[in-house]
C-alpha cells in the first residue's frame, strides 16, 4: 500500500540541547526524516531549541520553531498551524518521547486532532515502564533477569533482601542510563536506590539481579504496517554487561555469536517488536547472552525510536534507518521503497557487510576534575568514533586513531602503562583507556586467561589483541631497510599506522611511507554498499584498506580500487572528528554548509570524517564521503588519490586546524586563511605582538615556556593571572591563579600534559564584561555578522556563558571600538573567511582576549538568530568565488536571542561545578525574548553576581 494521502502536514519534535546520553545522532535522524518527508511533498513543521544543528536550519523544514521543548510551545505551534495532521516523535530521542507522552496525558493531541505516527503511546509506555516491559516479556516467553519494580524506598529494601547482591537499579523513563547503578555492597544500596527513585519522572525503579559478565548484543530493526520486519544490523559490545552500551566499544556485525543463537535472537527481537504496539518505524533491541555453551538469551530493553545505535547502524551499513523509518511512518511498506545506496534493490533487502565496524566512545573526564572515571550503567561519554576495516584489527586501529587523544593506535608509541598493579587496577575498573590497557597487559606478559577472568571480555577479542602484539614483536626485529614486504603489508592490513611501524623499527614516519611507496603497498578504497558488492551501488561512500596484488593470467598485477577519480575541480572539507566538550555539533553544521556552498560553486566535494553521529557523514551530503580517521596518514593518502584544488580546514574546529601545518609543509593548498595567519593567531605570544604593532589594547602579558619563566613574569604582572596554553580548544588547561604557589603548580601540570607549549600569562581583568564578534573577511572588506555580550563576567569560558545578541548594555563608543578592532585584526591577520574575536571591557576600555580566524561555536547561533546563511557566504569568499560586497547582509531579529549553555553535571555528582576559563558545557539552546524586561533575562542577569569576586 502506498503512503497515507491524508497526511499533508507533519510536526517533528527534536531532541533539544546536546547532553551526555543524547547527542547529535538525533540531529542526523531528524535531518534525514525531514528530507524524507519533503521528498513526499509533505509540509513539515519542526520544534527544537538547539541552534547548533543542521536540523534547525531554515532549509530543512518548511517551518522551524526554535522554541523550548514544552507543551506550552506545542500548543502555540498547533494554534498557529491548525492544519497539522500528525506528529512524528521518534526522531528526537527521549526528550521528544517524553514530551509526546506529556502532551498525550494533557489531551493536547486529541484537542487539535493530531495523529501520532511512527510509534504509539502503548509502545512507549510498555518499553519505558520497566514493570510493564517485564510482564510482556514473561507473557511472550522471552527471558528476562529476575526483577521487581518498586515505587518506594521501603519496598526497594525488601526486594534487595530477597534477591541478594549484586543488584542493578534502573530508573523508568530516563535516558543514557540516568539513575541506573550497580549495587555490589549492601552499604551502598540506600543512597543508590534514592538516586534512582529521584531520577525517574514517575519515581519508579526496576531492581534486577545483575547479569555481570554476560555478553551484550543489540539488533536494529525496521517494521512496516504490513508487519514486514528487517534486521538492519547486529552489534556486539566488546565490553560485557555492566557498562552502558553508549560507553562500550561495539563491533558490527556481531563477532562471537553462533549462528543458531543469532537466529534465536532475531526471532525474539521480531516477536518483541510485533507485540509492543501497532506502529511502523524503527526499533533498537538489547540482549544479554550467557557466556557459556548454552548461550541463554535475556531481553534487556527495547527502544521504539531512532537511537545512538541506529545512527551507528546507518553509517555502518549505508542503510539510512531514519529516512526509511519516516517513510514507513507515513504509510509506505518496505517492499515499496528503494535501497537508497543501490537504487535498484528493495528496502526489504537486509544489508550484508563485507567489512567490520568498530565504535569507540570519546570521553571528557579531564573537564570534570574529581569525577568517577569508572564506567558503569550511567553513560558518561560525550561522543564516539567509528572505524571501518576489512578485519576487526584494522577497524579497531582506525577507531583508536580517530579519537584524537595523542595516541597513534594500540601500542607501539611508548605511551602504554608498564606497572603491573596499575594495569590490573585499570582492567578491573573499566575506564576510558581500557581499550589500550588490554594491549599493555599482553605486552607485560599477563596471560589472556587472567585478562579474561578480570574483564570478562570474550577470548576471541583478546586473541585478536595478542596477534597484534605478536606482529609488533616480529617487526621490531628488523630495521627499515631489512623489513620484508609481507610483514609491512600485514602490519598495514591490521591497521598499524606508519608512525607505529616507525616506532617499531626506530625510524621516521616519512621513511615508512617512502618504503611503502617503493614496495607498492598503497591504500585502496572500497565502497560501503549495503550488499557486499552483490549489486552496483550508486552512492560514493568509501573506506580504505590494504590488499595484496591480484595477478591476471597475462601477468598483469594490480590492486582493485573502487574510488574512481573524476576530472572535475575538487575541494576537500576536513570534518571535526568525535564530539567533545569545546568542539561539538556546531562545527559539523559549518562543514555541511561548507560542502553545500562548494557544490553551488561547481566543485566536486569530498568529505573526510569519522563521526558516525553526524549529518556530515551522511552518504548524500558530499559528492564523495571518505569515512576515515581525521589523522594525517589517512588524509594525505586521500589527497594524493583525489588531487583536489585545496582543503578547507577552518570549518572543522581544532581537529582540522591542527592539520594545517602538515598540509602547508607538504605543499597542499589551504583554502581561505593561510597557515601562517592561522598559526599566528594560535600562538599566543606572536598574536599579542601583532596587537602591539597595531596599537590595539590587550591585557598586560608575557610568554613562558618553563615554570621559572612564569614565576619571573609574575613579578611584572599583577595577580590574578590568567594562564593560557597555545593551540587548544574549549579553554583546555586555562586557569586563573591568584598567587605564585598556584601559578607554579598550574604551569608544571600544563607543561606535563601539553609538552613544548607556549603559555601566555596575562593580567586577568577582574570583573570585566566579556563580548565577542564574528565576522567574514575577504582580505579587503570585513563584514561583522554578529556582536554578542556575555551575561557572566570575563573569566567564564565563552562556551559556558549566556550570551545576548545584540549586546544589551554596551555604549555606542564601546561598540564602535569593538567594530574597529575587529576590522583591524581581521585585516592584519589576512583573514579570508570567518573570524571570531573575544573582548574584555573594563572602565569603558576594550581589550582583546583572543582571535580565532576560523568558524566558531557561535556562528550557527548567529546564523539562526538573524536567519542568514553566513557559512555559505564565508565558504564562497574562501573559495575566491565571491567578495564580501557581493552579498546582501540583512539580519532579521526583533528583540534579542540568548545562547544558553547546557551542562551534564548530573552524570558526575561529586565534581566541582564551578565555572571558569575551561569550558564544561555539552550543548546549548537558543531563547528569543522581546525585551530586557523578560523574566528569563532578569533571572540570568541577577545570577551574574555569583561569579564576581569584587
Amino acid at each position: 500500500m502506498p503512503k497515507n494521502e491524508n497526511l499533508k502536514k507533519i510536526l517533528i519534535i527534536g531532541s533539544g540541547p546536546i547532553i551526555i546520553g543524547q547527542a547529535c545522532e538525533f540531529d542526523y535522524a531528524g535531518a534525514q526524516a525531514l528530507k524524507s518527508l519533503r521528498e513526499e511533498g509533505i509540509e513539515t513543521v519542526l520544534i527544537n531549541s538547539n541552534p547548533a544543528t543542521i536540523m534547525t536550519d531554515p532549509s530543512m523544514a518548511d517551518h522551524v520553531y526554535l522554541k523550548p521543548l514544552t507543551t506550552k510551545s506545542i500548543i502555540e505551534i498547533l494554534k498557529e498551524h491548525s492544519d497539522i495532521d500528525a506528529v512524528l516523535p521518534t526522531m528526537g530521542g527521549q526528550t521528544a518521547l517524553n514530551l509526546c507522552i506529556e502532551a498525550e496525558e494533557k489531551g493536547i493531541w486529541s484537542d487539535f486532532d493530531v495523529k501520532l505516527i511512527g510509534v504509539d503511546i502503548d509502545a512507549i509506555n510498555i518499553t519505558e515502564d520497566r514493570e510493564k516491559f517485564k510482564q510482556l516479556m514473561v507473557r511472550l516467553g522471552v527471558g528476562v533477569a529476575p526483577a521487581q519494580t518498586v515505587t518506594s524506598f521501603l519496598k526497594g529494601k525488601e526486594v534487595a533482601q530477597e534477591f541478594g547482591f549484586p543488584l542493578v537499579i534502573r530508573a523508568s523513563f530516563t535516558l543514557g542510563g540516568s539513575g541506573a547503578a550497580f549495587v555490589h555492597r549492601e552499604e551502598d544500596f540506600d543512597e543508590l536506590l534514592t538516586a534512582g527513585l529521584e531520577a525517574s519522572p514517575i519515581h519508579e525503579v526496576l531492581i534486577d539481579k545483575a547479569l555481570l559478565g554476560w555478553k551484550e548484543y543489540e539488533l536494529e530493526l525496521l517494521r512496516d504496517k504490513n508487519d514486514n520486519v528487517v534486521i538492519i544490523c547486529s552489534i556486539e559490545n566488546m565490553d560485557p554487561m555492566g557498562i552502558h552500551t553508549g560507553d562500550s566499544i561495539t563491533v558490527a556485525p556481531a563477532m562471537t555469536l553462533s549462528d543458531t543463537c543469532y537466529q534465536r535472537m532475531r526471532d525474539l527481537a521480531i516477536k518483541m517488536m510485533r507485540n509492543i504496539g501497532d506502529f511502523a518505524g524503527g526499533c533498537n533491541v538489547q540482549f544479554a547472552v550467557s557466556p557459556d555453551e548454552k548461550e541463554e538469551i535475556m531481553a534487556i530493553e527495547i527502544n521504539p525510536r531512532t537511537s545512538r545505535s541506529s545512527a551507528l547502524a546507518s553509517k555502518a551499513t549505508g542503510y539510512p534507518i531514519a529516512k526509511i523509518a519516516a517513510k514507513l511512518a507515513i504509510g509506505y511498506t518496505l517492499d515499496e521503497l528503494q535501497n537508497q545506496i543501490t537504487k535498484s534493490t528493495s528496502a526489504l533487502f537486509e544489508p550484508t557487510l563485507d567489512y567490520v565496524i568498530v565504535k569507540i566512545p570519546r570521553w571528557n573526564f579531564d573537564k570534570f576534575e574529581g569525577s568517577d572515571r569508572t564506567l558503569g550503567l550511567q553513560m558518561k561519554s560525550v561522543g564516539e568514533v567509528m572505524g571501518i576495516g576489512r578485519s576487526f584489527q584494522e577497524a579497531l586501529h582506525k577507531a583508536t586513531q580517530s579519537l584524537e587523544i595523542k595516541r597513534n593506535g594500540l601500542g607501539a608509541d611508548g605511551k602504554g602503562y608498564t606497572n603491573y598493579d596499575v594495569i590490573l587496577d585499570k582492567l578491573k575498573n573499566a575506564s576510558w583507556d581500557r581499550v589500550f590497557v588490554i594491549y599493555d597487559a599482553i605486552q607485560l606478559g599477563i596471560p589472556l586467561t587472567r585478562i579474561h577472568e578480570i574483564t570478562k571480555i570474550d577470548m576471541w577479542f583478546l586473541k585478536q589483541y595478542e596477534e597484534l602484539y605478536a606482529l609488533e614483536v616480529e617487526i621490531s626485529k628488523y630495521n627499515i631497510d631489512s623489513l620484508p614486504k609481507d610483514l609491512l603489508l600485514e602490519a598495514k592490513q591490521k591497521g598499524f599506522a606508519d608512525r607505529q611501524i616507525a616506532y617499531m623499527v626506530d625510524c621516521l614516519e616519512s621513511q615508512v611511507y617512502k618504503k611503502r611507496e617503493e614496495l607498492g603497498i598503497n591504500r585502496v578504497y572500497k565502497l560501503v554498499d549495503t550488499c557486499a558488492a552483490e549489486f552496483k551501488a550508486e552512492t560514493p561512500y568509501y573506506y580504505s584498506t590494504f590488499e595484496a596484488d591480484i595477478e591476471t593470467k597475462d601477468g598483469l598485477r594490480y590492486v582493485e580500487n573502487d574510488s574512481k577519480v573524476s576530472e572535475k575541480r575538487k575541494i576537500v572539507v576536513l570534518g571535526s572528528g568525535p564530539n567533545r566538550i569545546g568542539q561539538g555539533i556546531e562545527f559539523d553544521y559549518c562543514c555541511v554548509h561548507g560542502v553545500l556552498a562548494a557544490k553551488e560553486c561547481g566543485y566536486e566535494t569530498i568529505m573526510i570524517n569519522c563521526n558516525p553521529e553526524t549529518v556530515s557523514t551522511d552518504f548524500d551530503v558530499a559528492d564523495k564521503l571518505y569515512f576515515e580517521p581525521v589523522f594525517w596518514e589517512h588524509i594525505y593518502d586521500i589527497i594524493r588519490h583525489e588531487k583536489p584544488e585545496g582543503v578547507i580546514v577552518q570549518l572543522g574546529g581544532q581537529t582540522a586546524l591542527k592539520l594545517a601545518e602538515k598540509l602547508d609543509r607538504y605543499g597542499i593548498k589551504i583554502i581561505g586563511t593561510s597557515f601562517e595567519s592561522l598559526d599566528l593567531a594560535e600562538d599566543r605570544g606572536s598574536f599579542s605582538k601583532l596587537l602591539q604593532a597595531n596599537d590595539i589594547p590587550y591585557p598586560e602579558f608575557g610568554v613562558a615556556e618553563t615554570a621559572d619563566e612564569a614565576l619571573a613574569l609574575a613579578d611584572e604582572l599583577d595577580f590574578p593571572i590568567l594562564v593560557r596554553p597555545s593551540y587548544v580548544l574549549g579553554g583546555q588547561g586555562m586557569k586563573i591563579v591568584i598567587n605564585k604557589k598556584e601559578l607554579e603548580a598550574t604551569v608544571v601540570d600544563l607543561l606535563r600534559k601539553i609538552p613544548n607549549n607556549k603559555l601566555l600569562l596575562d593580567h586577568y581583568l577582574d570583573g570585566a564584561i566579556e563580548a565577542e564578534a564574528d565576522a567574514i573577511c575577504d582580505g579587503e572588506t570585513v563584514q561583522i555578522i554578529g556582536i554578542m555580550e556575555h551575561i557572566e563576567p570575563c573569566g567564564i569560558h565563552s562556551g559556558d556563558s549566556n550570551a545576548l545578541l545584540p549586546p544589551f548594555n554596551l555604549g555606542d563608543l564601546v561598540l564602535q571600538e569593538i567594530k574597529d578592532h575587529t576590522k583591524k585584526i581581521a585585516l592584519a591577520l589576512n583573514t579570508v573567511g570567518l573570524i571570531n574575536i573575544q573582548f574584555a571591557i573594563k572602565d569603558d576600555k576594550v581589550f582583546i582576549i583572543e582571535a580565532n580566524p576560523r568558524a566558531s561555536r557561535t556562528v550557527p547561533f548567529i546564523a539562526k538568530a538573524y536567519r542568514q546563511p553566513y557559512v555559505n557566504y564565508a565558504t564562497k569568499v574562501m573559495l575566491g568565488e565571491n567578495k564580501v560586497t557581493d552579498f546582501k547582509f540583512e539580519p532579521k531579529l526583533e528583540g534579542y536571542a540568548i545562547k544558553q549553555p547546557v551542562f551534564s553535571f548530573n552524570k558526575f555528582p561529586h565534581v566541582n561545578k564551578q565555572l571558569g576559563p575551561e569550558m564544561k558545557s555539552t550543548g546549548e539552546s537558543i531563547l528569543f525574548i522581546d525585551s530586557l524586561k523578560d523574566d528569563t533575562f532578569y533571572e540570568l542577569y541577577s545570577r551574574r553576581k555569583m561569579y564576581l569576586t569584587k
